[in-house]
């Protein structure tokens, strides 16, 4: 068993490759061995988001506060909220993040597929982003 304490780690500002706006990344996790799953709690300020994005196993996104969207690519936007659950199947192509007036913090857990976890792409565009 290992227990990682809340605050033993630093926050991470994301990345500018990654992300648009102010993003924190709090404890991020992965397992060990033969373990393949990883994650981390993401908190998006206001109109902050993701790139585009897939995952080679699909990713796992967990509400815990606030209020956001989500999308993937050819479908609407959807809200999101405390305790909804976003699932993203392998490969699909998606982005999620914050409203435009709201913050929204969630656990975001995927699988790595031969070390590879994720695969960032182009940031979204403004007018879809503004379809939320």
């Amino acid at each position: 068993m290992n227990i990682l304490r809340s605050g033993s780690q630093p926050s991470a500002k994301g990345p500018a490759d990654w992300f648009t706006g102010t993003v924190r990344i709090d404890a991020p996790f992965k397992g060990s061995g033969d373990a393949r799953v990883g994650g981390a709690t993401v908190t998006f300020e206001p109109g902050a988001r993701t790139n585009w994005h897939t995952h080679p196993l699909g990713q796992t996104v967990i509400v815990t506060a606030g209020l956001g969207w989500a999308q993937r690519e050819g479908g609407p936007v959807e809200e999101i909220r405390p305790g909804d659950i976003v699932w993203f199947a392998p490969g699909e192509k998606h982005w999620h993040g914050a409203t435009a007036t709201t913050g929204m913090t969630h656990i975001a857990i995927a699988e790595a597929l031969d070390g590879k976890v994720v695969d960032w792409l182009e940031p979204v565009a403004e007018t879809d982003y503004a379809r939320g």
